[in-house]
Order: C-alpha cells, then structure tokens, then sequence
C-alpha cells in the first residue's frame, strides 16, 4: 500500500489573480468563485442527518430521540420501529437533552437550550400534556442535566449559578425551585440516586488523568468520599446497583485502562470486574430489575457492546453488530431491551434496540444521507505505524476505489487528548469519493482510548515524540 499513495501537502492551490471579493467579514484574494455544480455536490454531503437515542417512555411506549428536519436538532417521538417521527420541539436552538420524568403519570421530560450560540443552556420542562415548556434554570447561568430521582419528583443538574466560575450540583424539582447540594471548587457532576433517593453519587472532574468520587447524603449534604486513597485515579461512570448492596464504577485504579468494578457497600471491597479485556469501558447502564448490566468498551477507537447478568456476572451472548460507534445506552423499563445509538464509517447515527432474550436487534431510525448511495462509501483501513523510536502508533486509512496513486490529507486531532474515532465523517467521504484523495487520521502517543501510560506521553518535552509521530506516518505514505 505504501508505494500507492503520494502525499499532498495542499489541495489545489491556484495561481492566477483574481479581483478582491468581500463576503461578509470574510476578504478572498486569489480565490476563485465556487462553481454551482460543487456548492450542490457538496450540499449534498452536508445535509446528512443522523439521529440519537435520549430516553424512554416510562410506560413503555416508545421513545425520544433527537434529529434535525429544518436547521438544528430538535425532539421528536418513535412509537416502533422505523415508524414516523412526531416532533415535539419547535425552537430555533438546537435542543439537548429529552429526559424523560420516570413518573409516568407527568408525561413529560427535562430538556436544555441556549440563545444564539451562547452556550448558557437552561433546562427546561417540556408537558407533554399541554405541549408547553417551563423554565426551571435563571436565563443567566450554564447548566446540564443530571439524573431524574427515582420517584421523578427532583433531578439533579450542573450549574455555575453559585459563583459564575465553579460547576457546583444543585437538585431542582418542576415548581423551579432549586437547592444546593455540593457547593465545592472544580467541575462537579451527579451520576446516580440511590434506590430510596438519600444518597447521589457524584464527581469532580479534574483531568482525563484524575477525577473523584464521592457520595452525598441528599437531607444533609455530607460529601463522603469514595475512595479515601491519595493518588491520582481516572473514574468514569457509577451507578448504584439495584438492590443497594454496591456501586457498579469505572477506574484505572492500579491499571493501565478503565475497568469496571464493584463495590461491595457493607464490606468495603473493591472488585474488578473487567480485568480480562484490555480496554477502557466507556458506556454503562443498569436493567431497572438489576439483572442485566451493558457496557461499551473503545477497542483500538471502535466500539464493543457488551451485556452481562450480574447475579454471577456472565457475559449474554449477543448478535453481531455493525462495527462503528456507539453511545446513549438505556434499557427498556420492562428490562428485557436496550436501546442505543450506533453509526458507522458508512452511516451516520441511528437508533437501534437490542432484544436481549430473542438475540435481535432492530434498527428504529433509518436517517437520510442527501440522496447519496452509502455503498459507494469508504470503510478505513486500521493501520500501525513504527515510529522514529521503535514505538507503534495506531491509525485509519480512507483509500478511494482504484490503484493510484492519490493525494493524502493527514487528519490530526485536536485535544491532545482526545482520539480519533471513525465514525460516520461525510466530510471525509466527499473527499475521497469527489476528490478521489486518500484521507489518513492518525492517533499519535498522547491519543487517548489506548490506556493513561500511552496518553501521558506527550506531557511536557514529550510532546516534540508526537510531532515526530506524525513524520513517522509521512514516511509511511511515501
């Protein structure tokens, strides 16, 4: 493969003068006008739409998800699969959120919004009901949601309404009315309620490298620690297991990847529980009965479903899924299901429903792709690179149709620490399939998902190594 590819630093640069054009702010000298016929072809690429998974009804009857019909995504109800979708919001802001109350008997759900871009998202309660909303935040503040209680009487939810700068956990209930729950320096975030509502897990996230957790009685504040060892650990999800004996977790606690783990409340013992695969979990959920426990895990940037029953915490054999990433893990009131949202190098995102007894998985969403044929799209090849020192660093190939050779863009993630993922990118496709170029992403030594010794090597002077990385790949192409 290596003597079929050329690379190409830059694409098309033109050297004929042009008259200076204004467009808007935006000053092109040099820069021809953009013919119809490519604004078209690429408008088609750029209306891909996808849809996620945000909750369940309650009663069972279907579904929220979000997708975009006009501008920006809004909400919109599935009652089965592939069946119409009802939207339900109508703003001119991309709406997030879509949590639905666990109390059946509100029919409605907690939604966010900003205003122009701002990005000071308020949380909203939508009635299904009267089909009215009913700001629950101050109109100034930033703030997510966190998890509904049990009984869906309070939520909890992030905000910087304390003191403008601190991301402190406060509990809200539909009448507006909000109280404090951890006001504490850093970037807090609730996880879970407890069974019976008096206790919340919670989390301060420092870095990707040190986080914590702790456990909040809701009547009297008290932050009790998780985990009283001083040094530094990355945890990720928690919930209370159903029958409030432990807190399923993930950490790197004393490993080199994410595991998830138990704790055992009465006894204090930590378990893991994952220590066969070497890779981080990422999603996590609990069946309401407690019986069943899935998870993800980022396997060399893809994602894995896995579920277990955690009376012995046995993997349940699974249907093969398509091979792409996946998020918004939530199990079926009735337990027996899981819902998630899956897309692929070829597709963008769509809910699908996993029947876990059957061993089916149904596709609910079936999103649109601007008219074009998703087959004459390309799957990457993973690739492992030898870089100047000897150490292997990870990346995807995108390679048109044909033996070559064609002009590579290098894609390289921002972050650092952050990792490249090959989902559903029309962008790419438009280039390799319009083009006819090669796009090559890379996941040099600071790339997360590879374990928190392969992400810390780039701190610091270490950083010049994945520079270097990136030369390696260069070499590679040739």
């Amino acid at each position: 493969m290596k003597k079929s590819l050329v690379l190409c630093f830059s694409i098309f640069t033109l050297c004929f003068a042009q008259e200076k054009r204004e467009l808007g702010n935006l000053i092109m000298e040099n820069v021809p006008e953009i013919s119809a016929e490519i604004k078209e072809r690429s408008r088609q690429y750029r209306n891909t739409r996808s849809a996620s998974f945000r909750s369940w009804n309650p009663n069972g009857k279907g579904m929220i998800i979000g997708t975009r019909f006009a501008e920006t995504t809004q909400l919109h109800t599935v009652t089965e699969p592939l069946g119409s979708r009802n939207q339900i919001t109508f703003f001119n802001e991309p709406v997030r959120g879509g949590i639905y109350c666990p109390d059946p008997t509100r029919n409605g759900f907690l939604f966010t919004k900003d205003t122009g871009g701002n990005e000071y998202y308020q949380i909203y309660y939508f009635d299904l009901n009267s089909g009215s909303s009913t700001l629950l935040t101050d109109g100034q503040s930033r703030n997510s949601i966190g998890p509904w209680s049990s009984d869906g009487k309070r939520f909890t939810f992030t905000s910087n309404m304390g003191n403008g700068v601190d991301m402190n956990i406060f509990v809200g209930d539909l009448s507006g009315i909000h109280t404090p729950l951890v006001q504490e320096p850093g970037y807090w975030g609730a996880m879970d309620w407890s069974k019976k509502d008096e206790k919340v897990l919670v989390i301060k996230y420092v870095s990707i490298n040190e986080s914590y957790i702790h456990i909040v009685d809701t009547e009297s504040g008290e932050l009790e620690p998780f985990n009283s060892k001083e040094k530094k650990i990355s945890y990720g999800g928690a919930l209370f297991s159903k029958d409030g004996k432990g807190i399923y977790y993930t950490s790197d606690e004393d490993t080199d990847f994410r595991h998830l783990r138990y704790y055992d409340i009465k006894s204090g013992a930590h378990t893991i529980l994952t220590g066969h695969i070497p890779w981080d979990v990422s999603g996590l959920d609990l069946s309401e009965d407690g019986r069943y426990l899935a998870l993800t895990t980022n396997e060399d940037a893809v994602s894995r479903l896995r579920i277990f029953r955690t009376d012995r915490f046995k993997e349940v054999p699974i249907p093969d899924l398509p091979v792409g990433l996946m998020g918004g893990l939530e199990f079926h009131p009735n337990g027996k299901k899981l819902a998630l949202t899956l897309n692929t190098p070829k597709t963008p995102g769509d809910v699908y429903v996993l029947d876990i007894r059957k061993k089916l998985l149904t596709k609910w969403t079936e999103s649109e792709v601007g008219g074009l044929n998703t087959e004459n799209f390309v799957e990457p090849q993973l690739i492992h690179v030898d870089s100047f020192d000897g150490f292997t660093v990870p990346g995807f190939i995108y390679k048109p149709e044909g033996k070559g050779p064609f002009p590579v863009i290098i894609y390289i993630h921002g972050g650092p620490e952050s990792q490249f993922r090959p989902g559903f990118i029309s962008t790419f496709q438009y280039w390799i399939n319009e083009l006819g170029a090669a796009v090559l992403a890379t996941n040099v030594r600071g790339s997360a998902g590879y374990g928190k010794s392969y992400v810390q090597l780039d701190n610091g002077f270490k950083r010049e190594n994945s520079v270097m990385d990136i030369g390696s790949f260069l070499d590679w192409i040739e």
